[in-house]
């Protein structure tokens, strides 16, 4: 998924369970930032002061952490491509190759304890940081289902059709060449599985043919996203009424997703801040806005730092409000999000990717 959803419409779910404005915000600049935070590193203070981060995602041409399978491991298996176990529980048996265990989901086993984990910890000061990022890789389930976040054949793409969208020749050599050469996670699917619109078909590198309907997998992410963000808020105040879907909303929903077809997730994302601002959802009219890196971002606020990457000799000015500041607290929840799928969650299923 692109910054269309993570973005837009986990700030819409959120604020259809009931969040206000302010919570919604976080929750959804989270979401999207597990797309965004690809530094890594400890940053240094002019007073001394050091804080050590992780990344979340890798730029598209960061090829030399592409290849690593370990770095894979630590990137896009717990953020992006959370193992689905077969979709077995951790107390039933599964058979096969342990590829077979990493394959993406959705809804799974894995991925509702994940949630649990994360409903667990909201009493913590980067709690709704947390869920944030929850809500990407719980989204990612649907949207990914049937690849890995590793190098596999699982992940190779033949006789790739687009239904109700053209694939120009540069794509399929595209598609081609990273089915050869490169099967990590949905890379030789380009954009396919993103695009809310989209309808498609592929071969997998097993041979089995996959037919996909983007809409109906994401309006089926969409119920359960809110469902589970409800849940959230419930468990933080039971004494709430929780509110449900309206029909009206979820018509909405599902109308952006199939009238938004431009084939940049960046285009769609402002048709959909356009649809908020417009207040075409039952909370009224709201301006919503992304920035990821640079002024009005949240890494600018923490440590005003302008440049879209980080250099070693970096040293940044020490601010009071840096231990409480939403990027900080962000690079705090993606650290336990990671530590939980890798070293509590994944064991409990035979999945060892440390």
């Amino acid at each position: 998924m692109q910054k269309d959803f993570h973005h837009t419409v986990t700030y819409v779910l959120a604020r259809l369970a009931g969040f206000e404005h302010k919570e919604s915000n976080t929750i959804a600049y989270a979401a999207q930032y597990v797309d965004d935070a690809t530094n890594a590193g400890t940053l240094q203070f002019e007073n001394g002061a050091m804080y050590s981060r992780i990344s979340s995602a890798h730029g598209t041409y960061d090829l030399h952490h592409h290849v690593n399978q370990h770095e894979n491991h630590l990137v896009w298996v717990p953020f992006h491509f959370l193992p689905g176990n077969n979709g077995k529980t951790s107390d039933e048996e599964t058979t096969g190759k342990f590829i077979n265990k990493l394959v993406c989901r959705p809804d799974s086993p894995v991925s509702r304890e994940m949630l649990d984990m994360c409903v667990r910890d909201s009493h913590k000061n980067y709690a709704l940081h947390r869920l944030g990022i929850t809500m990407h890789v719980y989204a990612d389930t649907f949207a990914h289902k049937g690849f890995a976040g590793k190098i596999h054949e699982v992940n190779k793409v033949y006789d790739l059709k687009l239904e109700n969208e053209n694939l120009s020749y540069l794509d399929e050599k595209k598609s081609r060449g990273l089915t050869e050469r490169f099967p990590m996670g949905h890379g030789a699917a380009l954009e396919c599985p993103d695009k809310p619109y989209l309808r498609w078909a592929y071969k997998n590198g097993l041979g089995e043919v996959i037919i996909r309907d983007n809409t109906e997998d994401f309006m089926h992410a969409v119920n359960v996203l809110h469902a589970e963000l409800c849940r959230y808020r419930y468990e933080l105040d039971n004494s709430i009424d929780v509110p449900a879907l309206l029909a009206k909303d979820l018509e909405q929903i599902e109308s952006n997703f199939r009238s938004f077809t431009d084939t940049k997730g960046d285009n769609r994302h402002e048709m959909w801040i356009e649809s908020i601002a417009n207040g075409e959802f039952s909370f009224g009219k709201q301006t919503l806005s992304y920035i990821a890196k640079g002024e009005g971002s949240w890494k600018y606020d923490a440590i005003e730092q302008e440049s879209f990457f980080d250099r070693l000799d970096d040293r940044f000015k020490y601010k009071e409000n840096f231990l409480n500041s939403d990027w900080k607290l962000f690079h705090d929840a993606l650290q336990e999000h990671r530590l939980t799928i890798i070293h509590d969650v994944l064991p409990k299923y035979g999945i060892c990717v440390s």
